[in-house]
Formats: structure tokens, C-alpha cells, sequence
């Protein structure tokens, strides 16, 4: 597992945020990526919520740090002590759509989960899974269920 860039000829781009439904995304990019022997980039993506001041966070708190912890966490849930060799871990700050279709640029695919922490009940589609679907280069798996990829 590498947290940074590496060259690959093809690269499977995968959304995370710890969500369940992020983790099933995980899985079923991590089939997808062996499959066609691409390279595995998790990506998590943080920003400052625009209705909040500057002072109203915490000093101490880092979003970035805090992220790479949530990104870190998902991957040992997911895969425990044996995660794909070729993982690559990526933490970007900006709108998560944004930066996944920017992550995107040239992939195999971009997998999402239907709906991350942001969601809002009882929504089929989040609106990062519908954003990517609409304007990703590449083909864009959104996970709906909890199916696992075969050999699971």
C-alpha cells in the first residue's frame, strides 16, 4: 500500500468516506481493479462547510489528518492485514465530486457508493454519486446494496 503517486497504465479511482456504502464500493473497485490489472487509488476528499466562519473550528482540529485517519480506518476494515499490493491512498481537500472526477481523468473507472456520510434518507442517489455519473470521463460503477464481489 503506497500513499503516493505511482505510474500505472491503468488506474481503478474509488471514493471513500467511511460510510457503508463507501466500503462496499472499496470491495467491489478492488475486484474490478484485479480484474483488469489496474491499480487501486482511494481517494477521500474533505472541505470546510461554506456556512461556517474560520473561528468557529477548533485550532487543534487538522481536516486533513482527520481524513487520512478516516481513509486509513475504512482500508483495515475492508481488507484487515491484506489490502491490494498496489493501493494507493490519496487525500484531497475540495468538493468531493470535484475532486473525484479530477482523480478520474484518464481511469479504467470511478466507483462509488449510491450515498457517503453527506446523504440525505431515503435518497436513491447522493448527490457526488449523481454529479460523477453525469460528468466523469470514464465509466462510473455507483454501489447500491450489500453484495459482495465474488470471491468475497
Amino acid at each position: 500500500m503506497t500513499t503516493a503517486s505511482t505510474e500505472h497504465s491503468a488506474r481503478v479511482i474509488v471514493g471513500v468516506d467511511g460510510s457503508p456504502e463507501s466500503q462496499q464500493a472499496l470491495r467491489w473497485a478492488a475486484k474490478f481493479a484485479d480484474s483488469c490489472g489496474a491499480r487501486l487509488v482511494a481517494v477521500t476528499v474533505w472541505e470546510y462547510p461554506a456556512t461556517l466562519g474560520w473561528n468557529a473550528w477548533p485550532q487543534e482540529w487538522d481536516p486533513s489528518a482527520a481524513s487520512r485517519v478516516t481513509l486509513a480506518n475504512t482500508v483495515d476494515e475492508v481488507f484487515g492485514a491484506h489490502p491490494p499490493e498496489d493501493l494507493e491512498l490519496l487525500v484531497r481537500q475540495g468538493s468531493a465530486a470535484g475532486a473525484l472526477l479530477e482523480e478520474s481523468k484518464g481511469a479504467v473507472m470511478l466507483v462509488v457508493g449510491s450515498r457517503g456520510h453527506g446523504g440525505f434518507t431515503g435518497l436513491l442517489l447522493g448527490s457526488v454519486s449523481a454529479n460523477v455519473a453525469e460528468h466523469a470521463s470514464c465509466p462510473v460503477l455507483v454501489m447500491h446494496g450489500d453484495q459482495l464481489p465474488p470471491g468475497a
